[in-house]
Parts: structure tokens; sequence; C-alpha cells
């Protein structure tokens, strides 16, 4: 995005746009050259920090003529805090799943699961569980956003990179 200093204007790359009476195509900006952008007082509109992830934050902008500040205000404590744990649990779930029906045949057949795979899924769920510990202990947004980044431990079938 440009900042037209001439006129005030926010002007859009794809979009033609009039300055001082002069038209200009849609792909004028993408043509020009930044000799050419600030000869009619283009500027191009700099961040001046970075977006939070919505996950946890309302995220906002605010321009001021060629600045653009993003505003991270987070989201309410008590909902965050649910809903990551929510996707803790549903992350555990789907990482178990596909490995359930060793568990049945061991309790249908009585063969035991190999110890490997008894581990990991052990390991999954205390994964799980110490990352909703975490996150209920959490007295701010970014202590949950910190505490729901779980490295889940792959299984053990997983190719070793």
């Amino acid at each position: 995005m440009f900042y037209s200093s001439t006129d005030g204007q926010y002007i859009q790359p794809g979009n033609q746009f009039a300055i001082d009476g002069v038209e200009y195509p849609s792909n004028w900006l993408n043509l020009s050259t930044p000799e050419e952008k600030a000869a009619i007082g283009l500027e191009d509109v700099i961040a001046t920090n970075s977006p939070q992830s919505d996950v946890y934050y309302w995220v906002s902008t605010e321009l001021d003529k060629a600045t653009l500040t993003y505003v991270n205000t987070p989201k309410e404590l008590a909902s965050v805090k649910t809903n990551a744990i929510s996707q803790i649990n549903a992350t555990a779930y789907s990482l178990l799943f596909p490995s359930d029906w060793m568990v049945v045949k061991a309790f249908e057949t009585s063969t035991a699961i190999p110890s490997t795979w008894n581990t990991w899924r052990a390991t999954i769920r205390t994964q799980a569980q110490s990352a909703i510990t975490a996150i209920e202990a959490a007295t701010n947004v970014d202590e949950v956003a910190t505490a729901a980044q779980v490295q889940w431990t792959s299984n053990p079938d997983a190719p070793i990179v």
C-alpha cells in the first residue's frame, strides 16, 4: 500500500488512482520505479510492528500517513484458556486415535501392545496434561500462547528425519 503525501489518500496496488487531476492506470504502481513514485509524492506504507496471532489477540490497524501500526489487544483470558485446552485435547486425540486399534486388539485377544507404543501413548497423554496444567496456571494471554506450543513426540513408526 502507498500513501500519497500530496492529497493524503491510500492507494492499493492493482487499483487505478488520481493525484492532482492526473489519472493513473491500475498497473502503474507495479510498473513504476521508486523514483517515479516519489516524484508524485507516494510513500510505501511501512509497518512498525507485527500482528500477533488472532487466536489470542484482537488485531486491528492504525494508519498515520505512511506508518501502519498493528494494535494487538489480548482476548479474554478465560476464553483463550478454554480454547487452548480444547485444542490440546483435540490434538492429543488425533495423535492417539490411529493407534487405538492396538489397545482394542490387546484387550480382545490378550496380546501385548509393543512397549514402544505404550510408552509413546503415555508420553502424548503426559505432554497434553503438562500443557493443560501450564495453560490453567497462566496469568496472561502470552503465557497461554507459550504453553499451547507443544512439541509432540513422534510415534514409533514415524520416519527419522
